[in-house]
């Protein structure tokens, strides 16, 4: 975002204040390449330090702000100081879900990962030979499995509903990614959650609802996210599942603007939350836009993805809503991809190891084209050929 502004605003005075001590860096590889000590922190940056100094931006890091003060315009930060603004952006993203009070007890050695420093600390504990319990099977959970066994440990997933994934993906690609974990030694258990941990003062010990008594070396959260949107609740601006914003990402004040995982916004009749960088970037984009004087409305062509083990999956599209899917066999073996539809209309593709289906399905999503679903099944059957069909 602040590389865009600049951009479109040479001469402006850009402050950036950060309550980490480290400059912008990416998320995604804390729980794949960096977890996996294939990066090291500098990699993470998204700049280095001289583009900052170059660019005139001032940083302010490891400060955090404590209140927004909207009638002087005004900041109050963690080091005693205040800072006015003319304009204000909130990037402050979302942090995990913490593990109830009353199940993690106040123990050592239950960890969440969405920073730097809790890559680092899980670091210490990931020694082969080792158990983890990881609750929690979604994407984070999945993906911190993946690294555990790459890096020898003896891995325990449980997942309290029926099935893993079952917010954010069809039952078809759970059934692959429960399979790809077994085979690769996971002890994955569905419709099983974690009823004690205990321990004094490091957790030593899981009971499961199923009955069963596990001795365990740490313990990794996995159980959602949810926006970091307090320093604008207590400012008094909308709040609905995050920082209401419009497609300009404007607040409810015209000098505060938000982007990224703290925000949701109105698609169609409904308000959605994303956690994805590539929402972060338009949404960036557009803030940055909107502060130079542009009226033009953010894109939106959503996708994602997430790598475990040797496999890849892409996602176009949201499918939140979906009420059919269709499997798409693929020539290469391991590989497949799952369509799903909402009343007759794609919106949403998940591709395992299949780059073409999903770069051909984003294209479609993104054109406004529904192959029928018989098309879609047929792998023999050119999907790409009806990017350029009207709708």
């Amino acid at each position: 975002m602040i590389a865009e502004l600049r951009q479109l605003a040479p001469d402006r005075a850009i402050t950036l204040i950060g309550d980490e001590p480290w400059l912008p860096y990416q998320r995604p590889p804390l729980s794949k390449a960096y977890l996996g000590g294939e990066w090291t922190v500098d990699r993470l940056a998204l700049r280095p330090a001289e583009w900052f100094a170059s660019e005139g931006i001032e940083t302010r890091l490891g400060v955090r702000v404590d209140a927004i003060d909207r009638k002087p315009a005004k900041l109050h930060l963690s080091d005693g100081s205040t800072l006015g603004y003319d304009d204000l952006v909130l990037c402050t993203g979302a942090r995990a879900r913490p593990l109830p009070e009353a199940l993690s007890q106040g123990l050592e050695g239950i960890y969440t990962l969405r920073g730097i420093a809790d890559a680092d600390a899980l670091r210490s504990e990931m020694q082969a030979g080792r158990h983890v319990l990881i609750i929690g099977g979604g994407y984070i959970g999945l993906e911190f499995a993946a690294i555990a066994v790459k890096s020898g440990l003896k891995v325990t997933l449980v997942e309290a509903a029926e099935r893993i994934l079952g917010r954010v993906a069809a039952a078809e690609t759970a059934d692959y990614f429960r399979a790809l974990h077994r085979a690769k030694g996971v002890d994955l258990r569905e419709a099983t959650h974690v009823a004690e941990l205990s321990g004094n003062p490091h957790v030593k010990r899981a009971y499961l609802s199923d009955g069963d008594v596990l001795d365990v070396d740490f313990v990794v959260a996995g159980i959602g996210a949810v926006a970091a949107d307090d320093l604008a609740r207590d400012a008094g601006l909308t709040i609905s599942n995050g920082i209401a914003v419009d497609d300009h990402c404007r607040t409810s004040d015209e000098r505060i603007l938000a982007a990224g995982d703290c925000t949701s916004f109105i698609r169609g009749e409904t308000r959605l939350r994303l956690e994805s960088v590539q929402n972060a970037i338009e949404q960036g984009e557009a803030a940055a836009a909107t502060l130079s004087g542009s009226t033009a409305g953010r894109k939106f062509s959503p996708w994602f993805w997430s790598d475990q083990y040797d496999t890849k999956l892409q996602i176009a599209g949201v499918s939140q809503g979906y009420d059919r899917v269709v499997r798409r066999p693929a020539k290469r073996e391991g590989a497949q991809s799952i369509w799903y539809l909402k009343a007759e209309k794609l919106i949403a593709v998940d591709a395992i190891n299949d780059p073409t289906s999903y770069m051909t399905g984003r294209r479609l999503i993104d054109a406004g084209v529904t192959p029928a679903p018989e098309e879609i099944a047929d792998p023999a059957f050119a999907l790409v050929k009806l990017v350029g069909r009207s709708s």
